[in-house]
């Protein structure tokens, strides 16, 4: 797979997860690598490995839901490794508080913020090169929560990623005549360190039936690398296993409701069981 010799290749969310083994791939290809995320230890760490397998790969620190930080780092890869060739939106962040009854404005918006405006920054940033030399790719790593929401992900979450998807589609529409290629994979449950952070987190025996970081990683290497006459539009990444989340989204339902209505819980759990 050339197609990815020398291509200059933004990821973000590159510090861990489906981020690094999608960096790591893609440096193995022959891709200069730009790792963006908000820890710049963490992202070193991950470009020394690369590099120590021979690939290619800088790192960089960056709030990408702030404008001008997105706008000085891509003025910073133009000018050091030219201008990006792909870049994959990998970067996400879930809320705490998952059910729409309870979820504050701001911790609402900070997930828009991540997961939507901040892709919606990094490709208005990249469009301007990639249509003037009629050629370029957009990956966004999305989730199955855009198809199928659920007290799981969260309200703010599933909309989020269905706006980022209707994104991508609104991309492919409108520019793949100008060369661009861009493409939305939504992953179902992955097992990455955000599983930390569920309301109710899975065992490691779930954990391993879920997809794995690395199956992700494999599905952006191949929607980058087929041939720029071909693109991908589109690409599910699921887990073979189905398994039963009932407990999961009753412990959601309730995670950051007011004390003061927790007593409203009791009931729900209590009429529950009278009907077994």
């Amino acid at each position: 797979m050339d197609t990815l010799q020398g291509k200059v290749i933004v990821v973000t969310g590159a510090g861990s997860g489906i981020g690094k083994c999608s960096a790591q791939l893609l440096a193995a290809k022959g891709a200069k690598v730009v790792l963006v995320g908000r820890r710049l230890p963490i992202l070193e760490g991950v470009a020394q490995e690369i590099r120590e397998n021979g690939g290619q790969a800088w790192s960089r620190a960056v709030h990408i839901e702030n404008k001008k930080e997105v706008l000085d780092l891509i003025d910073w890869v133009n000018g050091e490794l030219g201008s990006v060739d792909m870049l994959i939106n990998n970067a996400g962040s879930a809320s705490k508080t998952l059910n729409a009854r309870w979820i504050e404005e701001d911790e609402w918006q900070q997930v828009q913020d991540v997961n939507l405006k901040a892709v919606f920054l990094l490709t208005q940033a990249v469009l301007p090169a990639m249509l003037a030399k009629q050629s370029g790719t957009i990956i966004t790593v999305s989730s199955l929560a855009a198809l199928r929401p659920n007290l799981l992900g969260g309200a703010a979450y599933g909309a989020a990623k269905a706006g980022v998807r209707n994104f991508m589609t609104y991309l492919h529409n409108t520019y793949r005549n100008d060369g661009i290629r861009a493409t939305c994979i939504l992953p179902g449950e992955v097992n990455t360190p955000i599983m930390d952070n569920r309301a109710n987190p899975p065992r490691q025996s779930v954990r391993d039936h879920m997809v794995q970081p690395q199956d992700v990683a494999e599905a952006v290497l191949l929607c980058a690398g087929l041939p720029a006459r071909t693109v991908i539009e589109e690409l599910i990444v699921a887990p073979t296993l189905l398994r039963d989340i009932s407990t999961d989204l009753e412990i959601s339902r309730w995670q950051g409701a007011p004390e003061s209505l927790l007593a409203e819980r009791e009931n729900r759990s209590e009429l529950s069981s009278n009907k077994r």
